[in-house]
């Protein structure tokens, strides 16, 4: 592009729009594409444009609404459309509840190339429908087409946005602590469980309270696993007291356990393990305090039915202070609580 003062502008193509902002409206009082007359002069300087950006022939360049469509036609995402280009922008809408996904890796390449910038949720990022979860343009008005040339070389072959859609789960829950066995104290885990499960596609198939005893948790643990449980959250139990054997009930389920301690707050004591594919979490007392903990950060993961791994756990370190940040379930954010 060149700039071009308004007079001298006539019979050239205009490139962006120019706004007008009169009587209450505001909008595009030429549009981008219009080719200047003499006429159009006396408003364009009515609104303050005493110069305006003219293409150059053969100058290699791209403008902001192009490259948005090129940026977003290189990351499809199945489950989700895109909106726009509105002042240079597209936006990605979904279209179903999910977990987002992101490639942190090829993003960070992506927004390293210059002119170019992705703004995204963060990866693992519970989503709804109707959800705004990315947005993209360029920072200039234009930019070489090379840059674009190279995002696009760049995502192919590779997946740089997924959402993956949430699959129904049955649920069985077995709640520990022999103070609640004896009826001594009343169990307050089993009503938070279930009003945190309502949010996803999951049926409890049965709650059960247990005593501080592995047999009994083992054997409960394979009764609801026969009456057809593929997701197993074992509440309670999960501290370090030598009366709090539920981690080691889970071991002798036979269950691979992926981490059991997480450098994240509250729920630092949660358990992830599985049995085969059926997800197994240990879920800590911090549940029923806490209108957010581990638990719930990694309810999309399970329900998306990805893998949970012990790097994706490690991660949690980062920003694990606040859980508040990683869902949006909640409007007012209580760092500092913890």
């Amino acid at each position: 592009m060149k700039k071009v003062y308004v007079e001298d502008a006539v019979g050239m193509t205009l490139c962006h729009d120019l706004t007008e902002m009169k009587d209450g409206f505001k909008g595009a009082a030429f549009r981008r594409g219009h080719v200047i007359t003499k006429e159009d002069i006396p408003h364009m300087l009515d609104i303050g444009k005493r110069m305006v950006y003219i293409w150059e022939p053969d100058a290699g360049e791209i403008h902001e609404e192009d490259a948005a469509r090129r940026m977003a036609a290189m990351a499809p995402v199945k489950g989700a459309h895109y909106t726009g280009p509105v002042e240079g922008k597209m936006q990605l809408i979904a279209d179903i509840d999910g977990m987002f996904r992101v490639d942190t890796e090829l993003l960070t390449k992506i927004n390293s190339i210059g002119d170019l910038t992705i703004s995204t949720l963060p990866d693992h990022y519970p989503v709804k429908a109707g959800m705004r979860f990315v947005s993209m343009r360029i920072v200039p008005l234009a930019t070489q087409e090379q840059q674009i040339l190279e995002a696009e070389a760049l995502c192919e072959g590779r997946t740089l946005f997924d959402l993956l859609p949430y699959h129904p789960l049955k649920a069985g829950v077995i709640i520990t602590g022999s103070e609640i066995y004896s009826g001594r104290i009343k169990d307050r885990f089993e009503p938070v469980v279930r009003a945190k499960l309502q949010s996803w596609p999951c049926t409890i198939t049965d709650a059960v309270i247990c005593d501080d005893d592995r047999d009994m948790l083992v054997n409960t643990a394979r009764k609801l696993l026969d009456d057809g449980a593929d997701f197993l959250i074992f509440a309670g139990g999960m501290s370090v007291d030598p009366d709090d054997v539920t981690p080691v009930a889970i071991h002798d389920l036979g269950c691979r356990i992926v981490r059991y301690g997480v450098p994240s707050q509250p729920g630092n004591m949660t358990l992830v393990g599985y049995l085969g594919d059926i997800p197994v979490i240990g879920v800590p007392g911090a549940a029923i305090s806490q209108p957010t903990t581990v638990f719930d950060v990694l309810l999309p993961q399970i329900f998306s039915g990805l893998k949970i791994t012990g790097e994706d756990l490690t991660r949690l370190g980062d920003g694990g202070l606040c859980q508040l940040c990683r869902t949006c379930h909640f409007p007012n954010c209580t760092f500092g609580r913890y």
